[in-house]
């Protein structure tokens, strides 16, 4: 009597995935709309609105990607680091890590070159910035270079010691050059009349299966799939982060994952699940980017009032989380002025209905900004 195979790539049919169309359509529909909704919402910003938004979708991709392998990145440094490569000048620069500069240059190299052929070579590459020092923890791995099995086949184990469970075990490594040269192939072929989205879904569970690599197989996934939801976009701009999301649901992620890997070919779950997700993630963009939406609806209505330097960085420092309530005094301390000019920037600001006084005065007084209605 045959055994019947235990993982997706033991299928007979592997890799020729099938999925129900018909039952996915709703969904897919849903989420192309609602991607073109947000891109169309952004392209009415100015550029450098567009940057902010990006700056702040990217630093979170970068630090839930880690994050749901239960790595924690430095906010400031990740945001650093991104600024550094947007070529933008933001305050509270700090000094950035190798290894987050490196996870950062690899999610940015996927997006940023969205069109350019995804390669071997261009894969060991984003392994050898995730792994710079050639350790993932204490544990010496092989980077910028496919795994070799030396220390036994590569599981996905949880469980105290004696007590492992095993919940998926990738294929031997001596299949890995035959699996990834068949994947990237598929990867880079034309697809003017497909979807990038369901490209995106597949190229995950593709990816992840292979296991290609010691560590740093999901992170790569996800650039992966962050590089498909580009080409769907035709644009390296970023305004939601599928990350973040997956991030919240991890734990189904990680559920749908396994199930699917021990399923047939027919990855219909697996799409209408990630398909879900991405939908998902555009929606939390729209809360996530209020802001930088709030800050456009703000300058638009101020657009024809002028302003000066002081006043246009009160006015975006206010926007960008400013801490406490505004002040003479800490108008002073940021725009390095004299308490005379403070006063006299404040209340023009005030005149001009951009700033409203709060409640309390005396020494207590204060300001915010004036709420502007689209």
């Amino acid at each position: 009597m045959s055994v019947a195979p235990k993982y997706i790539h033991n299928q007979p049919d592997w890799p020729n995935f099938h999925w129900d169309h018909e039952a996915l359509a709703g969904r897919l529909s849903k989420a192309k709309v609602e991607q073109a909704r947000l891109l169309g919402r952004m392209e009415s910003l100015g550029f450098e609105l567009r940057q902010d938004a990006v700056l702040k979708t990217i630093t979170a991709d970068v630090i839930k990607s880690s994050e749901i392998e239960g790595e924690i990145l430095n906010p400031d440094q990740v945001r650093s680091s991104v600024a550094k490569r947007l070529g933008m000048d933001i305050a509270g620069v700090v000094n950035v890590d190798r290894y987050i500069d490196g996870v950062v240059e690899m999610m940015m190299d996927a997006t940023s070159k969205y069109n350019e052929p995804l390669t071997s070579d261009r894969l060991f590459g984003w392994h050898a910035a995730l792994f710079p020092t050639g350790r993932s923890g204490m544990r010496k791995i092989r980077t910028g270079a496919y795994r070799d099995d030396a220390e036994g086949p590569m599981q996905i184990i949880s469980g105290a010691v004696g007590k492992e469970r095993v919940h998926f075990e990738a294929p031997e490594a001596t299949k890995i050059a035959r699996e990834m040269d068949a994947f990237l192939t598929w990867f880079n072929s034309d697809r003017s009349e497909s979807d990038w989205i369901v490209t995106a879904a597949l190229a995950h569970l593709w990816f992840v299966t292979i296991h290609p690599f010691e560590d740093g197989n999901g992170r790569i996934a996800r650039a992966i799939s962050d590089m498909s939801l580009a080409r769907s976009e035709k644009s390296s701009q970023r305004f939601y982060s599928l990350s973040s999301q997956i991030r919240q649901e991890r734990a189904a992620y990680y559920e749908i994952l396994e199930a699917t890997q021990k399923r047939t070919t027919n990855v219909t779950p697996w799409l209408d699940w990630f398909i879900g997700c991405t939908s998902r993630a555009i929606e939390s963009a729209q809360s996530t980017l209020a802001n930088v939406f709030a800050k456009g609806i703000f300058w638009n209505s101020f657009s024809k009032v002028n302003v000066n330097e002081r006043q246009r960085l009160m006015l975006n420092r206010l926007f960008d989380g400013f801490e406490g309530k505004l002040t003479t005094e800490k108008w002073q301390k940021v725009t390095k002025s004299s308490q005379r000019t403070a006063v006299r920037d404040i209340q023009d600001l005030v005149e001009k209905g951009a700033l409203v006084q709060n409640p309390e005065g005396g020494r207590s007084t204060s300001y915010r900004l004036a709420e502007i209605k689209a």
